[in-house]
């Protein structure tokens, strides 16, 4: 086995993981629930970053079944969000992953 090969290879995973993480880092999405009424945008990380409510969605003479939808709208935007943080960071790190799963000889864990 050539070792100076094999260190040269997880040099360059070690580079496309942190290309990776970087791309991450300054993405962002954005969830929407009741036709675009609230708007949730997440980091590449999930972290939120913004809540939008449109005022469409206050009905100002029932606040209490206003405030309880509102609170299931913010919920479906936040994991609508969240549903499409997951196929990023699936986009952007599956590859390097899967590249890791079969393992590298001698290493273990690797």
């Amino acid at each position: 086995m050539d070792m100076q090969a094999l260190l040269q290879q997880a040099q360059q995973m070690q580079q496309q993981l942190v290309e990776a993480q970087e791309a991450l880092e300054s993405a962002e999405v954005e969830g929407t629930s009741g036709g675009g009424l609230v708007k949730v945008k997440l980091s590449g990380r999930g972290q939120v970053e913004d809540i939008t409510i449109a005022p469409a969605a206050v009905d100002t003479d029932d606040a209490a079944d206003t405030a309880e939808t509102i609170a299931d709208l913010v919920l479906a935007a936040i994991r609508d969000a969240e549903a499409q943080v997951e196929r990023l960071q699936q986009e952007k790190m599956g590859p390097l992953t899967q590249g890791l799963g079969g393992g590298m000889p001698g290493l273990p864990g690797f």
